[in-house]
């Protein structure tokens, strides 16, 4: 069985170039493993591949859905192994590269059987959130599932509302619940991820994408979809990083250089999220601020048996 590659790491750490190199030397599709592409119409935000890159490598799993619909985690991995069987198919290797680390965790060892999303009780979760706060609503999960509390941020709006809304509709902390899962999947996984050692370094090329996301018109983007489709900020789509801060910006709250300061802000927090779920693995981890970072990872791919 052909592997399929991993190639994980926290956003800006530079996988889409590494991933990018990697297609030169070997036969291989993309499989973007990222929440936010699978949304049609938001480009900029997402820092999608453009038409000429996708000429070049294929990529699979970008715009999907419109922002006004919903994509989870289990349909991923539903999409994601329909990929794979089918880049392996045609004799290429599958290199699956993104940033949403609950998608890779689906992928790699299955889903709990927890309730499917309530559109009344999220509603209701996030009307207490604008009168009370996150961390408010984050001290109430410590009480009810103290487990899954001590891993999530207290102004991880999306975790804590879903962990919230499980125990609403199920009656039992989600903690509990994902004790039961699929099996894994045996799908020849071959996993790699891209840390960077210099924070500061990091928190700058952070700064860097999302003041060019700015100079690229995220705004723009953003209106446009509003005048296109029926969204509201709670949706899943507009939570997105970036695009609930130029949703605030457009609703009248804060000036383009709080809006600069809020992207960067949220963009490191997620940073941070992806990091500290990515040390809890065991997984082949390369510097991705080495100059040649690609190199490295293309030379341990060809000791695997994956040569160019």
């Amino acid at each position: 069985m052909t592997p399929a590659v991993l190639l994980m790491g926290p956003t800006a750490s530079g996988k889409s170039a590494v991933a990018l190199e990697l297609a030169a030397q070997l036969p291989l599709e993309i499989v973007s493993v990222d929440s936010a592409q699978v949304y049609r119409g938001m480009d900029i935000g997402t820092a999608k591949p453009d038409g000429a890159t996708r000429a070049r490598v294929r990529h699979h799993l970008l715009d999907l859905i419109d922002p006004d619909q919903a994509y989870s985690a289990a349909q991923f991995r539903i999409d994601a192994l329909a990929a794979i069987a089918d880049i392996r198919a045609r004799g290429r290797i599958p290199l699956l590269v993104g940033g949403t680390m609950l998608y890779f965790k689906a992928l790699r060892e299955g889903l709990s059987d927890l309730p499917p999303a309530d559109s009344a009780v999220r509603a209701r979760l996030e009307a207490r959130a604008t009168d009370q706060g996150w961390p408010a609503l984050h001290a109430e999960l410590a009480r009810i599932d103290p487990k899954t509390a001590a891993r999530l941020d207290p102004t991880d709006s999306q975790r804590i509302q879903r962990a919230l809304e499980v125990h609403e509709l199920s009656g039992r902390p989600m903690s509990a619940l994902q004790g039961a899962r699929q099996r894994p999947v045996d799908a020849g996984l071959v996993p790699l991820a891209l840390i960077p050692h210099d924070r500061a370094a990091l928190h700058r090329r952070i700064a860097a994408r999302f003041d060019a996301m700015l100079a690229s018109g995220l705004v723009d983007e953003l209106s446009g979809l509003r005048h296109r489709f029926r969204l509201v900020a709670s949706m899943p789509s507009m939570r997105c990083v970036g695009y609930r801060q130029a949703w605030q910006f457009i609703d009248g709250d804060g000036d383009r250089e709080r809006l600069r300061e809020r992207g960067a802000a949220a963009t490191r927090q997620l940073a941070r999220r992806q990091l500290t779920w990515l040390r809890s693995l065991e997984v082949q981890t390369f510097d991705a601020d080495a100059p040649r970072v690609a190199a490295d990872v293309a030379r341990w791919l060809a000791e695997q048996g994956l040569a160019a």
